[in-house]
């Protein structure tokens, strides 16, 4: 059977890019049908796409990763994968950013040895660097609770509506009370959930009490 090239791609949030790691793995002749893509943390390997690459993969392989921290953030996690694909599979893996981690290359001990020793630094760089963002992130979201700081999706109210929306609301309000229209039609007008909706509505009608 023929040794096939792949590439797995990972990053941690919605609103990171992977293109650059996606333009340089084609520069390496990876088929795009061929790239593995999760956009995970990587404190573990349960991502699906990772799980579906390790499925593919056969005796002779050729994998390619950007760096070790887009392998993963877990140091024992990392070397248990590594040693899974390289001497279970028995595929071999190179990391573009670190020309000693590759397994096509220094196969003799001292060249062995080398790369399990830089895997572990590495390792274990990725995994601190992790636990420093969590506890930076730990520490953001404490500082902000005693600023008093709302955390979260924004608290919808009658002043965070739209120029329609409130527009609706004033013309179509009376109609509702009247049951010109039912709940539903008048959420359906406003674009708003049920929840919001009442509230919203419990908001307006204080409003209106104060005035007259």
């Amino acid at each position: 059977m023929t040794a096939k090239t792949f590439a797995y791609i990972r990053v941690s949030a919605k609103d990171q890019n992977p293109d650059r790691q996606l333009h340089e793995m084609k520069q390496h002749g990876v088929h795009e049908r061929d790239i593995f893509f999760d956009k995970e943390s990587g404190k573990d390997f349960n991502r699906p796409q990772y799980q579906a690459l390790k499925q593919c993969l056969r005796q002779g392989d050729l994998l390619y990763i950007k760096s070790i921290d887009r392998f993963g953030r877990n140091g024992k996690e990392i070397k248990k994968e590594w040693e899974h694909i390289t001497q279970e599979i028995k595929a071999d893996i190179k990391v573009l950013d670190m020309p000693l981690l590759d397994t096509t290359q220094h196969k003799d001990t001292l060249g062995t040895f080398v790369s399990d020793l830089v895997l572990q630094v590495l390792s274990f760089v990725a995994e601190r660097e992790r636990e420093n963002i969590s506890q930076r992130q730990a520490e953001g979201i404490a500082v902000a609770k005693a600023k008093g700081k709302h955390l979260g999706r924004p608290q919808m109210n009658i002043d965070t509506l739209s120029k329609e929306q409130k527009a609706i609301l004033e013309s179509n309000y009376p109609k509702w009370q009247s049951k010109e229209i039912t709940a539903v039609q008048f959420i359906k007008l406003l674009g708003l959930k049920k929840n919001t909706f009442y509230k919203i509505i419990k908001e307006y009608e204080k409003r209106i009490d104060k005035i007259t």
